[in-house]
């Protein structure tokens, strides 16, 4: 879509400087709200892990992603339509309610499990409302979008350090409450923010659609593109039997052997690892980006393979970083091959079948890993991913269509 068809419209001309008073705001909302983000999956697996072990983990991880995975293509399809700042905002009022309510049943007792499942849906919804928005938002408060986006890339990796670190020492100093508390209180300070941000008014779409014609027309643009579904096919692989199943599991591996603090300070050396893997991607420009995110995402196998080798924590913490960056060159190869390949009209469309379709092996993944746990050890378990680690960096290598795209 253009600006105009976003429902909010870029001023005449931005200021060439990034820091306006515009993109601070916005920094500083995207920054916040990824501090909670980044809180919740360690808040999570120790909280709920303590009280319904690693059955109620994944369940209660699941029922986030799902309603994430089934209403991302609504958030892209109403962010066109009403605005993506509009949709944000509304995102962060349901989930300062939803992480506020688990502050207080925490804080007065044990939530039942309804409550931790109904809550974590409403906070998917949410965010599946919020997330397509964020492209959208770019170019409304920058006038150099490239420089923008690396300069929020920064700030999601610096979250990944701090947030596991802060929900980890939180949790132990003063309980889950508090840590929700502090969640709720991150996409508070991310709804003000954007309330702040000054944008013109809204103006009409030129030619109105409708919703289901917006989603044909993006699912159209996202099939004809043979190297993107291979990705995400080999994705959804990828999401059950590692992404889904890699919290609960190592949270409980880690956990049980050296400690909750342990936990967080090995998902703080994945966050480093994000930070050290996106620098290399800014500097580095390869003629063929997923064909060189795919060799670089060969590290990736540190991760599993570490907590599956019971090694001490600090080796753990290395293999964490290692896998990050492996992670993070990967993620900004792929998102320079979305952006640059697809028309800026259908972007935020398309964008929404490819995370709907990624996440959606990790929904399925953590709704299964209780019920494997039954039948399969959880070292065991992890052992398998491992191995599908390798195999799907050896699909996305010998795909042609993957390997041979280059850079545009």
């Amino acid at each position: 879509m253009t600006p105009a068809q976003l429902g909010e419209q870029p001023p005449t001309t931005l200021p060439d400087r990034l820091w306006t008073r515009n993109f601070t705001l916005f920094f500083g909302a995207r920054t916040v709200s990824l501090l909670g983000d980044t809180m919740l999956p360690v808040v999570t697996a120790l909280a709920v892990g303590a009280v319904y072990g690693v059955s109620g983990v994944g369940y209660v991880l699941a029922v986030w992603t799902a309603p994430f995975v089934i209403f991302v293509l609504l958030g892209g399809v109403f962010a066109d339509r009403v605005g993506a700042r509009t949709m944000m905002i509304g995102a962060d009022l349901v989930r300062i309610v939803t992480q506020g309510v688990l502050a207080v049943a925490f804080l007065t007792g044990t939530p039942p499990f309804w409550l931790l499942l109904s809550t974590s849906f409403l906070a998917g919804v949410a965010a599946a409302m919020f997330q397509p928005g964020v492209n959208g938002m770019v170019p409304l408060v920058a006038a150099d979008p490239q420089r923008a986006n690396g300069t929020l890339k920064m700030a999601d990796a610096a979250t990944q350090v701090g947030g596991p670190v802060l929900a980890g020492l939180l949790m132990v100093a003063a309980g889950a409450g508090t840590v929700y508390a502090v969640d709720a209180g991150t996409f508070l300070l991310s709804g003000l923010c954007l309330a702040l941000i000054r944008l013109p008014s809204p103006v009409r779409a030129r030619q109105p659609s409708t919703v289901l014609a917006d989603l044909r027309r993006g699912w159209s643009e996202f099939r004809s593109r043979t190297w993107m579904w291979s990705v995400i096919l080999i994705w959804v692989v990828f999401g059950i039997a590692v992404f889904g199943p890699y919290v609960p599991l190592a949270s409980r591996l880690i956990g049980d052997r050296l400690g909750d603090v342990a936990y967080a300070w090995v998902m703080a050396g994945l966050g480093a690892g994000t930070v050290l893997g996106g620098l290399i991607a800014i500097r580095l420009r390869p003629p063929r980006p997923l064909a060189a995110g795919g060799l670089a995402l060969t590290g990736f196998v540190f991760i599993p393979l570490t907590v599956t080798l019971d090694l001490p924590l600090p080796l753990i913490m290395a293999g964490h970083l290692v896998g990050g960056m492996a992670w993070a060159f990967w993620s900004v190869m792929w998102s320079t091959s979305v952006q640059t390949q697809v028309a800026p009209d259908v972007l935020n469309r398309v964008t929404a079948y490819e995370v709907a379709g990624s996440v959606a092996g990790v929904a399925v993944g953590q709704a299964l890993v209780g019920p494997t746990v039954e039948l399969i050890a959880p070292r065991t378990l992890l052992t398998v991913s491992t191995a599908v680690s390798i195999l799907v960096c050896a699909a996305l290598l010998l795909t042609p269509a993957i390997r041979t795209l280059r850079r545009v």
